[in-house]
């Protein structure tokens, strides 16, 4: 592991810790800090303790216990080069494991600004009449997108290209998000701490979407999706970097994401993201405890 690598760990460390706690409220179990969502909105995850020990395996199954209590998704976050005995005591309390690429920007290695063809990347203005309906067909990008990778469809975690068939129809019909997601939206925009973009044509309205979260000179490119009828376009690897380049613009010198999967991990190799480590996202197994 190179040193600057050691020092990129930490602040994603610091980062990871970080940007829920202005969503939720934090209960501490053994070793994890469980972030719990205080409103509408995405629900958070369990994350080991910032400086603290490897959790254990009983640790797992409290958190496990109270996420049932809450009526929350049992869920769990963490990267391996930082707490790596973590990954075989999820597995032994009965969880599965996604390991996800764990990639940085390489800023010299930054694609350009290109055309997409035909369609234009829009970055979304919170205070536009239009930001309700951006942010609800966002969202059903994203929701069919992963729904046809097997990946969970969020808005804060990087994701994979869409691989099955479905169009426009599909994406109108996914319900939309009700006034409180949209008002969070609207907070988290206003506040400089997150941004989004779509691709959108003129023919086919809004194909692809991703979202950047920003927190110490740290930003994370995250629920980057594409409408699985558009793929094969180029939309997904142009839209990340460009929200990449916005994070740069912005000030931020540390660009990161979590790709679905190892061919996902080389598509952003191509933009100029390179490998550094693994993320792990647990959830419980199918016969889990």
């Amino acid at each position: 592991m190179a040193l600057e690598d050691t020092e990129v760990f930490t602040r994603l460390e610091r980062f990871y810790d970080s940007v829920p706690r202005d969503a939720t409220v934090t209960e501490d179990i053994g070793e994890f800090v469980l972030f719990i969502r205080e409103g509408a909105g995405w629900p958070y995850y369990a994350r080991p303790r910032l400086g603290g020990e490897t959790p254990s395996a009983a640790d797992v199954t409290a958190v496990r216990s109270r996420q049932r209590k809450l009526g929350l998704p049992e869920d769990f976050e963490w990267v391996h080069e930082t707490t790596p005995d973590l990954l075989a005591v999820a597995r032994s309390a009965g969880l599965d494991v996604l390991l996800a690429p764990l990639m940085v920007l390489d800023r010299a290695a930054l694609v350009p600004d290109l055309p997409v063809p035909g369609a234009a990347i829009r970055f979304l203005d919170p205070a536009a009449p239009t930001f309700p309906a951006d942010i609800a067909a966002g969202r059903a990008v994203a929701q069919l997108g992963f729904a046809a990778t097997g990946a969970a469809p969020t808005t804060d975690r990087a994701g994979a290209l869409a691989a099955e068939p479905a169009d426009a129809a599909q994406r109108d019909a996914v319900p939309a998000p009700d006034a409180a997601v949209i008002a969070d939206q609207v907070r988290r925009h206003t506040s400089g701490r997150f941004f989004s973009a779509v691709v959108e044509s003129p023919q086919e309205g809004i194909l692809a979407s991703g979202s950047v979260q920003r927190v110490g000179g740290v930003a994370e490119v995250a629920g980057v999706a594409t409408l699985p009828v558009a793929r094969r376009r180029g939309y997904a690897s142009q839209l990340t970097a460009s929200l990449a380049r916005r994070a740069l613009e912005a000030g931020d010198d540390l660009v990161f994401l979590s790709a679905g999967d190892d061919d996902v991990a080389r598509l952003y190799s191509k933009v100029g993201f390179r490998r550094i480590g693994t993320a792990c996202i647990a959830s419980p197994a199918a016969a889990g405890i």
